[in-house]
Parts: C-alpha cells; sequence; structure tokens
C-alpha cells in the first residue's frame, strides 16, 4: 500500500474534441473534501460607458440646461427691444395742469409716439405734444382742431371747419365756453390747437396756430394712474 497522498486520483484529461480542460467523472468518488467544484464560465467583466457616449440622467441635464439659457437668451433680447422701443419710439411724459380734462387729468402719465408723425399725416382730433410757441423750452398738450389749409371759425363756443359744425363729444357741456374766432384759412404748416376744458384752456385762441416744427409726439396710452389707463382718443 502507498501511504502517501492520493493526488493521482485526480484524473484530469481533455475531452475528445475540446481544448478546454474538464474534470472527469471520477472525480465523483473522492470524498467531499476532495471533490472539485464544476466548472463555470467566467462572469464577464462589467462594461464602462464609451468615451462620449449618452447616459440618461446627464443628457436630461443638458437639455434642462439648455432650455433655460434659450429661455435667459429670449427675456435679455425682449428687454433689449423694450429698452430701445421705449426710448427712441416711445417717450413717457406726464401732465402738468387740467386743460384736457376729462380724458387727462393733472399727473396723468402717459405715453407718446415720437416717430408717428413721420410715417403718417397728422389728422384732426389727434392729441399732440408740441413746443410751446412762445417758450420753446416748455411743452404743451393740446388736441388739433384744424388742419393746413383749413377754413375755421369758432361762434360762441362752437366750432366750424370748412363751413361745417364739428361735432366735439370730447368737450362735456360743463366745460365749453363762449368765445368766438373770426374765420381764418390755416397758413401752411400750421395747425390749430385747443384743450378739451374750454373755459380755462390756453391754446390757438391765445398763442396762434403751431407750426409743424414744433409738434414732436402723438398722446398714445394712459398707464399711469390705473384709473385712467387707456388709449387716447
Amino acid at each position: 500500500m502507498h501511504n502517501g497522498p492520493v493526488a493521482s486520483n485526480l484524473d484530469i484529461k481533455m475531452e475528445t474534441g475540446s481544448t478546454d480542460p474538464s474534470i472527469s467523472d471520477s472525480s465523483s468518488s473522492l470524498p467531499p473534501a476532495l471533490r472539485l467544484p464544476p466548472a463555470s464560465s467566467p462572469s464577464p467583466a462589467p462594461q464602462s460607458p464609451l468615451p462620449g457616449a449618452p447616459v440618461g440622467v446627464s443628457s436630461s441635464a443638458e437639455r434642462k440646461s439648455a432650455g433655460v439659457l434659450l429661455w435667459v437668451r429670449d427675456l435679455a433680447v425682449a428687454a433689449v427691444a423694450s429698452v430701445l422701443i421705449i426710448t427712441f419710439l416711445y417717450q413717457p411724459v406726464r401732465v402738468e395742469g387740467t386743460s384736457m380734462l376729462p380724458r387727462l387729468e393733472d399727473r396723468d402719465r402717459l405715453f407718446i409716439n415720437k416717430f408717428v408723425y413721420h410715417f403718417t399725416a397728422i389728422d384732426r382730433g389727434d392729441v399732440v405734444v408740441f413746443h410751446y410757441p412762445r417758450d420753446p423750452a416748455k411743452s404743451y398738450i393740446k388736441r388739433i382742431i384744424a388742419l393746413p389749409g383749413d377754413r375755421f371759425r369758432v361762434e360762441h363756443g362752437r366750432v366750424f371747419v370748412n363751413g361745417k359744425l364739428v361735432p366735439e363729444s370730447y368737450v362735456p357741456p360743463e366745460y365749453r365756453d363762449t368765445r368766438s374766432v373770426d374765420e381764418m384759412i390755416l397758413p401752411p404748416d400750421e395747425y390749430f390747437v385747443m384743450g378739451d376744458h374750454r373755459s380755462i384752456s390756453s391754446d390757438s385762441r391765445d398763442f396762434g396756430p403751431v407750426d409743424r416744427s414744433l409738434i414732436y409726439g402723438k398722446a398714445i396710452f394712459v398707464y399711469w394712474p390705473t384709473r385712467d389707463a387707456g388709449v387716447v382718443r
């Protein structure tokens, strides 16, 4: 009897037609402590994402970041456009006085359009802002009543243009007066202006027609106080 370890009982051989080593069935007769565990295929190594490969979480974050940047860009463009429009196209002004009651009250704030008359003609009924003829450092706001070439007169508070009585719904009865103006034909580039509160207004009845070069804006919209907010008509 050979008393050494029975290592030869671990009969390792190659299966016919195979290039991989395998354990012979003879190992099943060995005690459990000497049995070899069954061969198993090696577990595949975990795959790491390839460089540049999209990852779900990061892609979602990038989309959100891009959306925020686009929103900020659009907001900045809108803000710049608003500043340019208000600065170069519209100008905020404040009314001082009550000669344009009832539509415009003292200290009303409104926007005037400074460029509209570069593209359209001044029309009867427009509420305009102009430099006071006797002191161009001051600005007045009045309503256009007659245009260049119009035949104009006022009889006891009633206005006639080209022989026709002008209906003035913007002048309430309590704001009318009985002043008269002799008939005239407006010279070229001159406009007859009057305030809606006729009994207290200082206008073309006092300082004469206003030259076109002095008119620099059209009243568009009252924005403050909110109770007076709305389009100027």
